[in-house]
This record gives structure tokens, C-alpha cells and sequence, in this order.
């Protein structure tokens, strides 16, 4: 297990790499350039002073050779060498003065900084916490609705279950979230559109709940299916036949089984929630990774796009990774191949 777990990771630099190379080259063939007018700031910098920068900052260089020292590293003007995002170096930001990528993701902000656990209040770390939240609500509905549906096929309680469930994967997020803002925020007056701070629980449920709808949803399909699939099995009917409780038929036999292919989507559900809820934060102003991220692709901030792009690629990576040793403790039959 330990050569394949080493195996698989070394697979993740050739994955990183091409991820560099197509969000490099895609980003600099957009029009523009970092020191160009955006909304916030509506002059751009004179010709000469973008030379200058772009001198600095090694923007004047080929593309192919900005990309090498970008991703792997290249020698500064003291003849030091300078390694790349490959050793952990995102670069700076062209748009935040005197911050690198590191600093503007990783970095606690506001009233946070310095305190114990600092890291949760960063960015990311925002963006992190908002991600688990969304995916432990998909798990705590989805999966028991799904169940549900199943040990209750073709009734009413089936009937109601796939049609939220359908609602929820065929809507967007944001257009969800829209409608959510204007019943809680607008009518009812239960929370505020844009709070002064997140510090308190309550304003993170809408935005967790908008996020993770949509997970929530698909996994109770799933679940439904895979029940329906492992009920018909005989070693079901054999358990029934021994006279087993069933509620240890459903949770011992069924569930357990059926939580394979659950599993299976909900490692790059993580993921895919810390990494796309770029959407939802813009929608509710939330101060995390992804609405900086929108943020960079408008003030066309390379280093931020290439840092940020490369984060999310390797959180991916690493989902799908861990979906691979959870299926070994579910289920005793499958082995890793070393």
C-alpha cells in the first residue's frame, strides 16, 4: 500500500505540470496585461512605468521562458537560483503591492491576525471551512434521504424524494442562492445580505446550504440507486432468512455496501466544493479563496490565476487520491494494488 500511495503521488507532478502549461499559455493569450484600467482603478499606468514593471518582474521575457521560471524556477540578477510553484513559491501578486500569492491565500486578515488558529481566518482557510460545512450537510441529507426512497419505492415518500432531489440538481447555485437572499435576507428579514463579519455560525448556514444543495442532491440519487441494486442481492435475503433485526439488514448489510459508489464522488465533492464555490461567494460577498480568485481574473493578476488554478488542481488530485484507501476500510474485499 505504501509503494502504490508513493506511486500515486509522483503521478501528481506530470498532473500539475500540464495544468501550469494550459493555464499559462490560455491566461496570456487573453488580452491585456496586470497594469491595465479595471473598475477599481479606472487609470492604467503609463507605457514607461509598464516597461519598467514588466523588467521587474520578468514579463519581458519569452513566454516559453517565463513559464519555465514560473513553474520550476530561474536564476534572479544576483546569479541565485529561484525555484518555482514546484517547490511552493506562487509568486507575487502584481496587483497587491508587497504581497505574494502565499501570503494574500494562506494569511489571516482583519482583527485575526496573529491569534491562535489564524489560519482558518485566511482565505483559504474561509474557503476551507465553508467547503466542509457544505459537504457534511450533503452527507447528513443526502444519504438518509436516499435510503429512504429506496426502502420505500414507487410511494409518496419515493415520489417526494426524487422530485427535490431533481430540483436541486437542475437549479444553480447562484440561482438558488438569489432566491434565498430575497425570502431570508429581503422578507423575512432573518440575516443580513452582506454581514459585518463571519464570525458568527448563523450567517454560514445560507451560504453552506446553497452550496452543498446541489451535493446533497445527487448523493440521495445515488443512494437511492445503489440501495435499490445491494436490496436485491442474496446476501440480503440470506440475512432476512437468519432472521436478523432490519435494522441491521438496512445499516449493516445494505447501507454499507451501497456507500461504495457514494463514496466514490464524495472525495472530489470536497473538492469540487472548496474549489467552486468561487459563484457562491461572489453571490453572498464571502471572503474566501474563490472571490479573490474572480477578483485576479478581472484585474488579470497572472501570478494569483497560476497559484490559485494550481491549488485547486492539486486539491482535485489529492480528493481522488483519498477516495481510493477510504474504499479499503468500507470494504474489506478491495485491495490496493501495490
Amino acid at each position: 500500500m505504501i509503494a502504490y500511495f508513493f506511486r500515486r503521488l509522483l503521478w501528481l507532478i506530470p498532473v500539475l505540470v500540464t495544468v501550469s502549461f494550459v493555464t499559462f499559455f490560455i491566461m496570456r493569450s487573453a488580452p491585456g496585461s496586470p497594469w491595465d484600467a479595471t473598475a477599481e482603478n479606472k487609470r492604467s499606468l503609463d507605457p514607461s512605468t509598464q516597461k519598467a514593471l514588466e523588467k521587474f518582474y520578468g514579463l519581458d521575457k519569452p513566454l516559453w521562458r517565463q513559464f519555465l521560471a514560473y513553474t520550476f524556477g530561474d536564476f534572479d540578477k544576483e546569479g541565485s537560483f529561484v525555484c518555482g510553484a514546484m517547490c511552493g513559491n506562487l509568486g507575487p501578486s502584481y496587483r497587491q503591492k508587497g504581497l505574494t500569492v502565499q501570503q494574500i491565500l494562506f494569511s489571516a486578515f482583519g482583527d485575526h491576525i496573529g491569534e491562535p488558529g489564524a489560519f482558518w481566518y485566511s482565505r483559504f482557510g474561509y474557503s476551507l471551512r465553508l467547503g466542509l460545512l457544505a459537504l457534511s450537510f450533503a452527507i447528513i441529507v443526502g444519504i438518509p434521504i436516499g435510503m429512504i426512497a429506496a426502502l420505500r419505492q414507487n410511494t409518496w415518500v419515493d415520489y417526494l424524494g426524487l422530485g427535490t432531489t431533481t430540483f436541486g440538481v437542475s437549479v444553480p447555485s447562484f440561482v438558488l442562492g438569489l432566491f434565498l437572499i430575497i425570502i431570508f435576507a429581503t422578507w423575512l428579514d432573518w440575516i443580513q445580505v452582506i454581514p459585518k463579519t463571519w464570525d458568527e455560525g448563523k450567517y454560514w448556514v445560507l451560504p453552506a446550504v446553497v452550496l452543498g444543495f446541489n451535493t446533497s442532491s445527487f448523493t440521495a440519487r445515488l443512494t437511492r440507486a445503489a440501495m435499490l441494486e445491494v436490496m436485491r442481492q442474496d446476501y440480503v435475503r440470506t440475512a432476512r432468512a437468519k432472521g436478523l433485526a432490519e435494522r441491521v439488514v438496512v445499516i449493516g448489510h445494505m447501507l454499507k455496501n451501497a456507500l461504495i459508489p457514494v463514496i466514490t464522488i464524495l472525495g472530489p465533492a470536497l473538492a469540487g466544493l472548496v474549489t467552486g464555490s468561487f459563484i457562491i461567494e461572489t453571490v453572498f460577498s464571502f471572503p474566501g479563496m474563490g472571490r479573490a480568485y474572480v477578483l485576479s481574473i478581472g484585474q488579470r493578476d497572472y501570478s494569483m490565476i497560476m497559484g490559485t488554478t494550481l491549488i485547486y488542481a492539486l486539491l482535485v488530485a489529492l480528493a481522488n487520491l483519498s477516495v481510493d484507501f477510504v474504499y479499503v476500510f468500507v470494504d474489506p474485499r478491495i485491495r490496493l494494488e501495490e
